[in-house]
């Protein structure tokens, strides 16, 4: 089983969007909405540019849970998406395929997210790295797990605190500690 763990660093966070903003618009912007969201892969890839183009909220139904969210969106996130938008149309995909008239792939995605991560030093990425990043940062800065695990529709906290990495981070700093 690949264990994909979220992006800690706030280095390399601003490093992968440096490379990425340079190479593809598209690209930095999948990585920007993905850990500024921490929607599933599923739900970003499926959105169109009226879904998210002058509003300040999103509102979906997810894919994997069939529930409902709705998801306001921070002042940088609005910025990006007009950013990014500008020249689109309503009925374009965000992430549209270059080949074809639907959206990249999830394969696409874990693809562009897995090679830029190991440009910059880092392994066990996939396409579940963008909201597990987004849920490691939520929580550092707020630490309010209860949101979190709201936001994520997630059962219970230990499972959110699993998901995000923070178990592990615990369990590394006591293993580093011990010693015969």
């Amino acid at each position: 089983m690949n264990i994909v763990e979220p992006i800690r660093d706030p280095g390399k966070i601003l490093k992968i969007k440096k490379l990425l903003k340079q190479r593809s618009t598209r690209d930095y912007f999948l990585f920007v909405f993905g850990i500024n969201t921490g929607l599933r892969i599923s739900d970003i890839l499926k959105l169109k540019v009226s879904d998210i183009r002058g509003r300040s909220h999103l509102s979906i139904r997810e894919e994997k849970t069939d529930s409902n969210l709705r998801l306001k969106f921070n002042d940088y996130l609005i910025e990006e998406i007009d950013e990014y938008t500008k020249d689109m149309k309503d009925i374009d995909y965000l992430f549209p395929s270059s080949k074809k008239d639907s959206p990249i792939t999830r394969v696409r995605a874990y693809q562009i997210l897995n090679g830029i991560a190991k440009e910059v030093g880092l392994t066990e990425i996939g396409t579940h790295t963008l909201r597990k990043t987004f849920g490691y940062h939520f929580y550092k800065r707020t630490k309010d797990i209860a949101i979190l695990q709201e936001i994520f529709n997630h059962n219970n906290a230990n499972d959110t605190l699993r998901y995000i990495g923070i178990h592990q981070d615990m369990l590394d700093r006591y293993m580093n500690d011990f010693h015969l």
